[in-house]
């Protein structure tokens, strides 16, 4: 990547030039393309077209790789064309650009063609791109292809065939070319290790860094960020704490806001939210996670006022708020026991934001008000949702029910769920248990003979909806609850 300030200095310099020859333009045309900016080299590229100064075959392969980055189709098929015009298609390195610009935003049939059309030019490269294309796009089977019958393999095509079966989540597929590979790089490490992480084995993307660690290989930034992530939904806290350590040793102690983030997330889910405080002021720059990570954790652990205040003080900084951080801040109502607050918070959403509300908001304000006590309010709210709600909203109010010991709102909430799924065993035995707790024992054995008869079994220590309402705290979190009952699963 070029630095930012050196591509700009160059720029002006370049201005000041009256007549720059192929090389300059072409010296530009590559910086900018790799830049953070490669609209720079479009740019470029078209002030170039219009002097006396031809592109060649060094000023397309940079054009083309600025069009892929953009994921400027109809730009990429101009420059194929003007390739092909100036007879410049037979060129290797021309050739092989076209490959990968058209597999990875362009077309698939015309990467394939070129490909084929250059059977004694075929390199390393062009299969590797070619390869890559469909990898990336999901066709595993044609990739998997292509990289059996390459005549040489080389570390960047290994590297590409792992990461595809990574991202498809097929780990067994990744983990046996893993194996194979005859040398590894950090690549082929942290594609593993973010594999594992992303598919939640947690303990094989630990002891991936381990056998990395052990076999000499140094971890970079990406592994530590991986690992970081994997410790946040894992709840390894010591080992999250470790690796801060590791980014302090980096010369990382000046966080980013990407590592930032990693390690709020970490201790906010690990109950650390002290500690995530500190990093969160730590950060020079925030971006609108930071502060989502942060409001989160805080209202997540109860911490309901704390969790408030940070969201009025982000307002204040007239950092703008979206649907995440809405989340968190119901959340903290709820717990808080702040119904109008939350009402307010809710409804300044399409108001003041113009967000729509999603399902996760719906089922905050369910809990909100069930959690008070206002079951009759809840339901109306309910029926009066712009979505179709889902059984974790049912759930939510079946189990204020249960806390409230009201067994008729709790029937009319279990009649909802039984029409959406009729094989869950813990809603019935919740709404059991909301008709013993009011001594209805009638009811109690009316809904032994439901169970009886739609053939539902209770699962062995099945667990209920308690006043934390742990399945809508997962819900909101895109976790999966870590419960044994089928009933608690979604």
């Amino acid at each position: 990547m070029v630095i930012p300030r050196t591509i700009a200095y160059a720029h002006r310099l370049f201005e000041q030039i009256t007549e720059p020859d192929h090389f300059m333009w072409n010296t530009m045309i590559r910086g900018s393309s790799h830049s953070s900016d490669p609209l720079k080299a479009i740019s470029l590229y078209i002030k170039m077209d219009r002097t006396v100064v031809r592109p060649d075959n060094f000023t397309f392969p940079f054009i083309l790789k600025a069009c892929t980055k953009l994921s400027w189709l109809k730009m990429g098929k101009e420059i194929h064309g003007k390739i092909l015009k100036f007879g410049l298609g037979g060129n290797t390195i021309v050739r092989n650009t076209l490959i990968y610009f058209h597999a990875n935003c362009g077309d698939l049939e015309i990467a394939r063609m070129i490909f084929e059309d250059g059977l004694g030019m075929r390199d390393v490269v062009a299969w590797s791109s070619l390869t890559a294309g469909y990898a990336k796009r999901g066709e595993l089977v044609m990739a998997r292809r292509l990289f059996d019958g390459m005549p040489v393999k080389d570390l960047v095509s290994w590297n590409v065939m792992i990461t595809g079966y990574v991202k498809s989540g097929e780990m067994d597929s990744a983990r046996k070319l893993f194996d194979q590979v005859p040398e590894r790089d950090v690549v082929t490490w942290n594609a593993m290790i973010a594999g594992y992480a992303h598919c939640g084995l947690h303990e094989q993307a630990f002891e991936m860094f381990e056998e990395m660690r052990l076999l000499g290989e140094r971890p970079d930034a990406v592994t530590l960020l991986c690992l970081l992530s994997s410790c946040a939904d894992s709840g390894a806290l010591d080992e999250g704490e470790r690796i801060h350590c590791s980014l302090m040793e980096m010369g990382l102690s000046n966080l980013n806001v990407i590592f930032g983030n990693a390690l709020i997330d970490l201790y906010s889910k690990c109950g650390r939210i002290e500690r995530a405080l500190e990093v969160f002021k730590e950060m020079r720059d925030k971006d609108i996670s930071s502060w989502n990570s942060l409001i989160g954790g805080f209202a997540f652990h109860g911490h309901a006022n704390e969790s408030i205040s940070l969201f009025e003080e982000m307002r204040r900084g007239k950092i703008k708020p979206d649907e995440i951080t809405f989340v968190g801040v119901l959340v903290a109502c709820s717990h808080g026991g702040m119904v109008h607050e939350g009402q307010r918070y809710f409804n300044s959403m399409r108001q003041e934001y113009g967000i729509e509300p999603n399902i996760k908001h719906y089922g905050c304000m369910v809990d909100i008000l069930g959690r008070a006590g206002l079951l009759e309010e809840a339901f109306e709210f309910i029926e009066g949702m712009d979505i179709k709600p889902n059984p974790i909203i049912w759930r939510t109010l079946l189990g204020a029910c249960k806390i409230q010991g009201n067994a008729e709102l709790g029937k009319r909430a279990n009649d909802q769920l039984l029409t959406m799924r009729q094989d869950q065993s813990g809603d019935y035995v919740l709404l059991a248990n909301i008709y013993a707790s009011t001594g209805e024992w009638d009811g109690v054995e009316k809904v032994r003979k439901m169970m009886d008869d739609s053939g539902v079994i209770k699962a062995a220590g099945c667990s209920q909806i308690g006043p934390d309402n742990k399945e809508l705290m997962h819900f909101l979190l895109d976790t999966k609850p870590k419960l044994n009952s089928k009933a608690n699963t979604f």
